[in-house]
């Protein structure tokens, strides 16, 4: 974790969602994405727990998604500290391409471009293994925790998909392998809620 990104974990919920409503540029959609993943991690967590006699390695499996989600909550703060230097090179550089679409920027922009983008795309990757968990939990764990499996299976893709589109953002009309490697991880997450939906409802709506 950077010096200037902000520790989210440490907020109450009514404080980060204060903040997330305010008008200051951070937190943002980064930190949400981020957030939407760390709390599908939780109920993974939750449901690995309430699993031992049907997962046989139902310990490891909480200890990786608490990781998993303690992570994702850092990345949130260093998602903000990223758009924050990217404010800095922007106004360091008026008319450097300071639109959003990524067109003309200088070095130093392009830069902190390329870093935000860094953060965004960790939290996808996490979101992604954190769906895979949730669909595995959904399919071989407690049944009784199916629909929190889904559930977070669902808040995990969520993230994936909003991260990938801010590493799109940041790096539009730069030829950079990064945005095709986001849209594989929302591919990927999307197959495991597909996964977790059909063993917490079988023949249901959604099937």
């Amino acid at each position: 974790m950077t010096a200037d990104a902000p520790d989210y974990g440490a907020l109450r919920l009514a404080a980060f969602l204060e903040a997330l409503a305010s008008r200051r540029a951070a937190p943002g959609g980064g930190a949400a994405a981020a957030v939407a993943v760390a709390l599908g991690a939780a109920l993974c967590a939750m449901a690995a727990r309430a699993s031992p006699r049907h997962v046989p390695d139902a310990g490891a499996v909480a200890q990786e998604a608490d990781a998993l989600s303690s992570r994702a909550v850092l990345l949130g703060g260093e998602d903000a500290a990223a758009y924050g230097r990217v404010l800095a090179a922007r106004a360091a550089a008026p008319g450097a391409g300071a639109g959003p679409d990524g067109e003309g920027h200088g070095g130093a922009l392009a830069d902190t471009l390329s870093g935000a983008a860094d953060v965004a795309l960790a939290v996808a990757e996490i979101g992604e293994r954190v769906a895979r968990l949730a669909g595995d939990l959904a399919r071989d764990g407690n049944p009784a925790l199916r629909g929190d499996a889904l559930t977070g299976a669902v808040l995990a893709r969520a993230g994936v998909e909003a991260a990938g589109a801010l590493v799109a953002i940041d790096l539009a009309g730069a030829d950079d392998p990064r945005p095709a490697l986001a849209r594989t991880l929302l591919a990927a997450a999307t197959a495991s809620v597909a996964r977790a939906r059909a063993a917490a409802e079988p023949g249901g709506a959604w099937a």
